[in-house]
C-alpha cells in the first residue's frame, strides 16, 4: 500500500489543507462564576450560551478566555469557544455589534405589540397602585380603529403579539369579547405568529371566563398574590376593603385543573410588611403548583411608583431587595416551584430590553390615546406619543417617539464597558433615565453569579434524579456541560 509523507502528494490520499492561523480574543461579554466543587461557569450575554466546566478543565479553559488573546487555526477547545461566542476574533468590535443588533430589531416592520388597556377602572385599590381609575371600558369606537390598524398591517405581518392590560382588562370584558376573537381569527387566517398574554388581578378569572380567553388565543397571564392571606388582604384589598386572596387562590387552582396549554406567573410583591411571612406562603404554593410546569413564580419588590399612597409605603432598600430576591428564589426552587426573573437559560441580546423602546410596540388607552410606558400611562405628557385615527392610522409625534426608543448606551460609557450591554442595551428602562439620569441596570447584572451557580446546581440536582431513576448516568459533552435552551421572546416588562 503506498505510503504519503509530508510533503508529497497523491491522488488516492490528497492532503487536507491545514486551516490558517487567526488572532482571537475572549468577548468583553462572558460572565465567569465558580461552584463549590470546582465548576467553571460560563455565560456569554450576546450569543447566549451559558457552558460548564468540569474542575480538571478549568484552568485551561480559563487561560483561553484570558485577555491575554491567542492565535489558533480555530480546531477543538478553540473553535468549541468561539462557537459559542465566549471567544471571538481580534477585529471584532462587539459595541458596534450591539449597536447592529439594537438597529435590526428596532427597524422591524413585520412585527407589531399592542397593548389594551381594555379598563383603565379597577374593582381593586392596591395600596402601591399608581393608576387614577378615570376611564373605563374601552370606546367601540376605539376598538373600530384598532381592527383598522391590523386590517390595514396584516399583509406585512409575520408576528401579532396582544397583551391585555387595565386597571383591570376583565373589567372591560367587553372589549375583550369585541376583540380577541377578531385577533385570533385573522392572525390564522393569514398566517401570522399570533400570541396574547393578560396581566390581570385574577378576581374575576372563572372557569368560564378562562375557558373562553383560552379559546380567543389568551394564554399567557400575570396574576398577583402577595403571600399570606392577611398580608395580600393588606396589599391588595377589593374597592369596597374586602379581601381577595381566597377567590383569586381558588381561581388559580381551578385553572391548574384544566388541560390546556397555558401558562401563569404568579406575581410576588414584597416590601417590609409581608416579605418575613413569604417562605411560610411558598409552602401554600407547593402542593397545588409545584408539579405544574405551566406556573411560574416570580419576586418583585414594591416601588414608589408615583402612586397617591407611595409616602406610607415600607419599601425594602436596594440591598435589601437582592438579599430577598435570592433568598425567595432559592425557597421555592427547594420546594419544586419554578421561578421566572433573573438569570436564565438562553438570555442573551435584547432579552432585558424594555417593550417602550421598540417602535412597533403601543399602548392603546380606552379613549384611544397612544403611550409607551405602563407605569407613565397617561400621567406625564411625554408618554402619549399619538392617537389612533378612525381609519386605523397612527398619529404620532416624532420627537416623543425618539425619546423613548433611543438607543440610550450609545452615549453612555458605562453601559458600553458592562457585561450585560447585549441584554438590556442601557433600556432596561428608560423611564428611570428620564426621571432620575440614572443607569437603569436589570438586577441580573449584579447577582448573575450566584443565578448562574443556583441554575446549574438544580440542573445538576435534577439530572441526577433522573439518572437514578432510569438507572443510568448521562454521558458529558464534549468541552463541558453544556446548559443552553432556545432564546426565550422579548421580556415583556408588566406592573403590578
Amino acid at each position: 500500500m503506498p505510503r504519503t509523507s509530508v510533503g508529497e502528494s497523491s491522488a488516492s490520499a490528497p492532503l487536507t489543507p491545514v486551516a490558517a492561523k487567526r488572532d482571537w480574543k475572549p468577548s468583553r461579554f462572558n460572565v465567569q462564576a465558580l461552584t463549590d466543587d470546582g465548576w467553571l461557569l460560563l455565560w456569554n450575554t450576546y450569543s447566549g450560551s451559558l457552558n460548564a466546566f468540569r474542575p480538571a478543565q478549568r484552568e485551561s479553559v480559563l487561560e483561553l478566555i484570558s485577555q491575554k488573546g491567542l492565535s489558533s487555526n480555530g480546531d477543538g477547545i478553540v473553535g468549541y469557544l468561539s462557537k459559542r461566542g465566549f471567544l471571538i476574533a481580534k477585529e471584532a468590535d462587539e459595541v458596534r455589534r450591539v449597536q447592529y443588533a439594537f438597529g435590526q430589531a428596532n427597524h422591524r416592520n413585520d412585527i407589531l405589540e399592542l397593548i389594551l388597556l381594555a379598563s383603565e377602572d379597577c374593582n381593586f385599590r392596591c395600596t402601591y397602585c399608581y393608576e387614577d381609575f378615570k376611564r373605563g371600558t374601552m370606546r367601540p369606537d376605539v376598538r373600530a380603529s384598532i381592527k383598522k390598524l391590523v386590517e390595514s398591517r396584516v399583509r406585512t405581518l409575520r408576528e401579532f403579539n396582544v397583551s391585555w392590560f387595565g386597571g383591570e382588562p376583565l373589567y372591560g370584558m367587553e372589549a375583550i369579547e369585541d376583540l380577541a376573537p377578531f385577533f385570533a381569527e385573522t392572525a390564522k387566517r393569514e398566517g401570522i405568529r399570533f400570541s396574547s398574554h393578560m396581566t390581570t388581578n385574577g378576581y374575576l378569572l372563572t372557569e368560564d371566563v378562562a375557558g373562553r380567553l383560552l379559546s380567543w388565543g389568551i394564554t399567557d397571564f400575570q396574576i398577583t398574590l402577595d403571600g399570606l392571606p392577611e398580608h395580600h388582604n393588606q396589599h391588595r384589598p377589593a374597592r369596597d376593603g374586602g379581601g381577595t386572596y381566597q377567590t383569586i387562590y381558588d381561581n388559580l387552582v381551578k385553572l391548574s385543573e384544566r388541560a390546556d396549554d397555558f401558562s401563569v406567573v404568579i406575581r410576588v410583591n414584597f416590601a417590609k410588611t409581608n416579605v418575613e411571612g413569604l417562605e411560610e406562603f411558598l409552602q401554600s404554593l407547593k402542593d397545588k403548583f409545584s408539579d405544574d410546569d405551566r406556573f411560574t413564580v416570580s419576586f418583585h419588590a414594591v416601588g414608589r411608583w408615583g402612586g397617591s399612597n407611595d409616602a406610607n409605603l415600607d419599601v425594602c432598600g436596594k440591598d435589601e431587595s437582592h438579599s430577598a430576591h435570592m433568598r425567595l428564589k432559592a425557597a421555592a426552587r427547594s420546594l419544586g416551584l419554578r421561578v421566572t426573573s433573573g438569570w436564565r437559560p438562553g438570555a442573551r441580546v435584547g432579552t432585558d430590553v424594555c417593550y417602550a423602546v421598540r417602535p412597533y410596540n403601543f399602548i392603546v388607552g380606552a379613549h384611544g390615546d397612544l403611550m409607551k410606558c405602563t407605569i407613565d400611562l397617561n400621567k406625564k405628557d411625554r408618554n402619549i406619543v399619538g392617537k389612533i385615527q378612525p381609519d386605523g392610522s397612527l398619529d404620532l409625534n416624532t420627537d416623543k417617539m425618539a425619546l423613548w426608543t433611543e438607543p440610550a448606551f450609545e452615549r453612555d460609557t458605562g453601559c458600553q464597558s458592562c457585561h450585560n450591554l447585549p441584554a438590556c442595551q442601557g433600556v432596561h428602562c428608560p423611564q428611570i433615565r428620564m426621571d432620575y439620569n440614572q443607569r437603569p441596570c436589570p438586577t441580573i447584572r449584579f447577582t448573575a453569579k450566584r443565578e448562574m451557580v443556583d441554575y446549574f446546581k438544580a440542573t445538576q440536582a435534577a439530572a441526577q434524579s433522573a439518572a437514578v431513576s432510569s438507572a443510568a448516568v448521562p454521558a458529558p459533552l464534549d468541552g463541558g456541560e453544556e446548559r443552553e435552551s432556545p432564546t426565550p421572546p422579548n421580556a415583556k416588562q408588566s406592573a403590578p
